[in-house]
Parts: C-alpha cells; sequence; structure tokens
C-alpha cells in the first residue's frame, strides 16, 4: 500500500512539474504592446524608392520614449546617390495588437528635408519593428511618392 501510495504521489508531482514547465515559457516574454514596451534605443535602416526622384537607403538610431515622442534621432542616408547626415525627431503610437504609426519630421544640416508618416509592426516581443512609408512630404506640401521600408531592432 505504501509503494502505491509513493508510486502515485510521485506521478502527481511528475505531472504537476511537466505541466509547470510547459506553462512557464508561454507566459515568460509576455509583454503588451504598448508605449512602454517599445521604449528603448533603436537601431534602424530603411531602404527603397522615393518614385521620380530614386532609390534611398539610409542606417540610424533614435529613442522612443514612453511618452509617445521619438527623440535623438540620427541617420546617414543616401537619396539617388546623394548622401546626406538626418537628424529626426516626432512622435508615435503603440496598439494593443503591435502596429502603430510613427510621424517624423527629418532634417539636414537644420533644413527640413520632409515629414514622413509610417505605418509599424513590431515583433519579437517588442524588440524589432517593421514599418513602411505610406507618406513623405516636402516643407512646400509637395508630396513625395514612396516604396520605401523600414527595419528596426531595440539595441
Amino acid at each position: 500500500m505504501k509503494r502505491k501510495t509513493a508510486q502515485t504521489a510521485l506521478a502527481v508531482v511528475f505531472a504537476i512539474g511537466l505541466i509547470a514547465s510547459m506553462a512557464a515559457p508561454a507566459h515568460a516574454g509576455d509583454h503588451s504592446c504598448s508605449l512602454a514596451g517599445a521604449a528603448g534605443n533603436w537601431s534602424i535602416t530603411d531602404q527603397g524608392t522615393v518614385v521620380g526622384v530614386g532609390p534611398r537607403t539610409a542606417v540610424g538610431v533614435f529613442t522612443l520614449g514612453e511618452d509617445g515622442k521619438l527623440t535623438n534621432g540620427v541617420a546617414t542616408s543616401s537619396l539617388n546617390g546623394s548622401i546626406a547626415d538626418e537628424t529626426l525627431s516626432g512622435t508615435y503610437k503603440v496598439n494593443s495588437d503591435c502596429t502603430g504609426t510613427i510621424n517624423a519630421t527629418i532634417y539636414s544640416s537644420g533644413t527640413e528635408l520632409f515629414v514622413v508618416t509610417l505605418n509599424v509592426a513590431f515583433d519579437d516581443d517588442m524588440r524589432e519593428m517593421r514599418a513602411i512609408f505610406t507618406s513623405a512630404t516636402e516643407p512646400n506640401g509637395t508630396v513625395l511618392p514612396t516604396v520605401i521600408n523600414l527595419q528596426g531592432r531595440k539595441q
């Protein structure tokens, strides 16, 4: 009888341990998508085309704050072969489904180049972002059609 009780107890302990080990990874990195989850320093690259102008690529960094602000943005870009050192700042939003938007003004040598809007999707527990430029507008109001994507990784 003692042997059967010991076997039953061992089986129950084993089952509980197995269930707990399977449940823990499912919740280990479970962070809801939010401004706080996106906040931090990001490395980014974008590439694509400004229709009628030429190819664009850029690499840089920026900070997303828990307050919805994009700050400390710096990048080096090439637009149709012309290299520019850029600074950028703006705002961003994150939805509970891990999508969002970024609105940023991009400057070179203190001169505004354009304002861009991007639609964003966060993944890998908010450590990666993928985005597409949905609009780019020059200071004079000229809309630039673009086919540009962006990828970012939290530092």
